[in-house]
């Protein structure tokens, strides 16, 4: 049977070469998928076709745009998904949505192996490559850039050696991944840790110090759901669109950050995520109000456990799943109105409302109707710090 690889493809320079590349190694055909997942940019028509032109022999294009907003992007708002406290796994949930479509499509057209662009010195790979192998191990994995030491200079070379019909545009100094839930730059200067990002690195947000006029937004959320915005119903992907854009308008989102890669390296990474970042903020504030304590304090650990996973490329793990279903058992009275002010890249909670709030205005007032009975408290601080005073005790005696 003849090789066919279904190739993850961007329809930049790189995938592009890889495509008649990947034909003559393997002496097979190319089956090129595109997924849009509301990065914007080129018009996906126009990708669909120059994978044609390149010699793919078939080229698939998925507006993947709501699925990832509603499988993807809300199950990471609901775990309050930043890894290492910063990174809202920007690249990282889109890694398993593109490898769910390429195996679809081999699967569809009788792929025998499955490519991706990555290097090795990157997550990526790792996010690719288990994932595929959790959802069909018998597919064969081609990584031409790591496999066959494939570098962009090399590309270009081959698509002049075979006239290939594309634009070889000036290099970008950066390596840029983006989708609906943000945008990932890195290296070039921003290898040098003492270089701050320049303007022209930013697309996704303004500058924070352009003085825009603060904007108020209420977000509202259903068992942990972000459903509306200042009172609209609006679809997840709806809401995040609109949340880049206020955001965004208000550079809010932007973050620079050395973060500690699955390989074992450090590396600098700058994001810029308005809408993630504030459905994260928003959705930490009304669990604050509805979660019960011990539920809330053991949550926090589980969302960064989930979080690690989720960068670790292990979205298809067993873990993974029981996180998820733990988290989720949580949300059931997460609802509510959450109030920010966005202005000069902050966000600031000033608003909250909930029929399902466990704050107790009559417990909580110090003013006339406090129902709170202070008797109990001298006993409680005396119990509860009894191991503590003992230990000391103990302690002090061995000292004399």
């Amino acid at each position: 049977m003849k090789n066919r690889i279904v190739l993850a493809y961007s329809g930049g320079l790189d995938t592009s070469v890889a495509i008649p590349y990947l034909a003559r190694q393997t002496e097979g055909e190319v089956v090129a998928v595109a997924l849009d997942l509301g990065q914007g940019g080129e018009d996906m028509e126009s990708v669909r076709q120059r994978a044609l032109d390149c010699g793919a022999v078939e080229s698939i294009v998925v507006d993947a745009r709501d699925e990832f907003a509603e499988e993807y992007c809300l199950p990471t708002v609901q775990a309050n998904g930043m890894y290492m406290k910063q990174y809202p796994l920007v690249s990282a949930i889109s890694r398993p949505l593109i490898v769910k479509h390429l195996v679809q499509a081999a699967q569809e057209h009788g792929g025998t192996h499955v490519s991706h662009g990555c290097t090795g010195k990157g997550n990526d790979q790792v996010r690719f490559e288990v994932s595929f192998r959790a959802l069909d191990p018998t597919l064969d994995i081609i990584a031409p850039a790591r496999d066959y030491a494939w570098t962009r200079d090399k590309a270009i070379e081959f698509a002049n050696e075979i006239d290939l019909p594309i634009e070889q545009s000036e290099k970008s100094p950066f390596s840029i991944d983006q989708n609906v839930w943000g945008r990932a730059v890195e290296t070039g200067f921003l290898e040098d840790l003492w270089n701050p990002p320049t303007k022209d690195l930013y697309a996704y947000t303004e500058d924070p110090a352009l003085g825009n006029a603060p904007d108020e937004v209420i977000i509202s959320f259903e068992a942990g759901r972000p459903v509306a915005v200042d009172g609209k119903k609006l679809s997840p992907l709806e809401i995040i669109e609109e949340l880049n854009r206020r955001a965004g308008a208000q550079g809010v989102g932007r973050l620079d950050m050395v973060e500690d890669r699955l390989v074992g390296i450090k590396s600098r990474e700058v994001y810029e995520a308005p809408g993630a970042m504030v459905l994260i903020k928003a959705h930490e504030a009304i669990e604050d109000v509805c979660l019960e304590r011990e539920v809330a304090r053991y949550k926090r650990s589980i969302d960064a456990r989930w979080s690690e996973e989720v960068y670790d490329g292990l979205w298809f793990s067993p873990l993974k799943k029981s996180l998820d279903a733990f988290i989720q058992s949580t949300q059931e009275h997460v609802t509510g109105d959450i109030r920010l002010v966005l202005h000069a890249g902050n966000i600031i909670v000033n608003g909250r409302r909930s029929n399902q709030s466990l704050y107790d205005f009559n417990l909580a007032t110090y003013d006339t109707g406090d129902t709170f009975d202070q008797t109990a408290a001298k006993g409680f601080v005396q119990l509860h710090g009894l191991s503590t005073q003992i230990s000391n005790k103990r302690d002090r005696e061995a000292n004399n």
